[in-house]
């Protein structure tokens, strides 16, 4: 369905089309005329899907119709369980805001940076994405205030709770105004999604967008069985002999994270590790790089995959295993997203063998195995 037709204003429309989009995805086709009329919203919907538009555009929409003594205050709250996915919320309202007229200001706040300049970012802010610990200790120094407050999303909110939110999470509601809009999205419907969803939502308008059985299809899995000793080698090899560029590795710890991308960068690939231990600076510096083809690869947790939005991302390397079938279906489809194949390689030790063929299952889906034993890896 075109833009058109979701009630979005005329310059809306035209933002739109000025970031090349014509026709809305399926949970924008669905999202943007419920937020635009004041309701309540659960949205269930991965990764890719098109979801953070799906309530920007309509948040935007809004604002452009408040007053000028209204639009000098605080809107819209959207809390988010990562820096790097307050960062990113924010450059898709930065995206259409500029494009127009209406003067309207967004903010990001989160821990791991000095508080004193987020203060004073605050002024006069519209739109604020926040994370719940940092948000908490901005308005515990009265630095921030919800009186005015019309709207609070929750983005990933499986993600924050797996992550321990909850709590934080718990203490920001108290806070917020009785009588305000949410808007609910998340990957999956957890029974602690659930809890959310009766707590703070009222008479939602509830979107189930079911991940495309073709988008694992399109994915390309493959997978070595190889010792604990020859992973680096065989991750060396694989990158060198099959010339990747753009690769995302992905490990279970921040440590094996550093001890992959220095390995890499020993023997000459272009590596830099991601994690939550890294600074703010740091890690804004690599997926920056990353993302402009500066860097080849970049190895990752999954406390951050959510963080990494990259279209066309040609290649996904699990150098070990995640936890759950689901974390791993999320891995995999930073690559054969939007028409594009990619390709999904997984390197598996015999420790692994049994949980690899548990995701599999899941999948409903067999990945092909070839043995390394034979490779000569000497070198790499």
């Amino acid at each position: 369905m075109s833009f058109k037709n979701l009630g979005l204003s005329a310059s809306l429309e035209t933002a739109v089309q000025t970031q090349g989009y014509e026709n809305a995805y399926p949970i924008q086709e669905k999202a943007i005329p419920a937020i635009i009329t004041g309701k309540d919203l659960l949205g269930i919907a991965q990764t890719g899907s098109g979801k953070t538009a799906s309530y920007v555009l309509p948040i935007l929409h809004r604002l452009q119709h408040l007053s000028e003594e209204e639009n000098r205050a605080l809107h819209t709250l959207v809390l988010v369980p990562t820096r790097e996915l307050a960062e990113q919320v924010r450059a898709v309202f930065q995206d259409y805001i500029v494009n127009i007229p209406e003067r309207i200001k967004s903010v990001a706040v989160y821990g791991g940076v000095a508080i004193n300049p987020q203060m004073q970012a605050l002024r006069n802010v519209n739109v604020l994405i926040a994370t719940p610990g940092r948000l908490l200790e901005l308005q515990a120094s009265n630095a921030v205030s919800f009186k005015t407050l019309q709207t609070l999303v929750l983005d990933e909110a499986d993600k924050m709770l797996n992550l321990g939110f909850q709590e934080e999470m718990d203490r920001i509601f108290a806070l917020l105004p009785k009588k305000r809009q949410n808007l609910l999205f998340s990957a999956t419907l957890s029974e602690d999604v659930e809890r959310i969803n009766r707590l703070i939502l009222t008479n939602p308008e509830v979107i189930k967008i079911e991940a495309k059985k073709d988008t694992i299809e399109l994915i390309k899995q493959s997978g070595y069985f190889v010792s604990e000793e020859r992973k680096g080698p065989l991750l060396r090899y694989i990158i060198k002999n099959n010339d990747l560029q753009q690769v995302l590795v992905f490990t279970s710890s921040s440590y094996k994270a550093d001890n992959v991308a220095d390995k890499l960068r020993k023997n000459g690939i272009d590596a830099a590790a991601m994690h939550g231990k890294k600074s703010m600076k740091a890690r804004k510096d690599a997926l920056r790089k990353f993302r402009n083809g500066g860097l080849r690869v970049l190895v990752a947790t999954d406390l951050l995959s959510r963080g990494i939005d990259i279209e066309f991302l040609p290649h996904v390397i699990n150098y070990e295993l995640p936890r759950s079938p689901k974390d791993y279906i999320h891995r995999i489809g930073r690559t054969g997203r939007a028409e594009s194949p990619g390709d999904a390689i997984s390197l598996i030790t015999p420790e692994e063998l049994h949980h690899f063929k548990v995701i599999q299952k899941k999948m409903k889906t067999y990945v092909e195995m070839e043995k390394s034993d034979d490779l000569e890896l000497g070198g790499f």
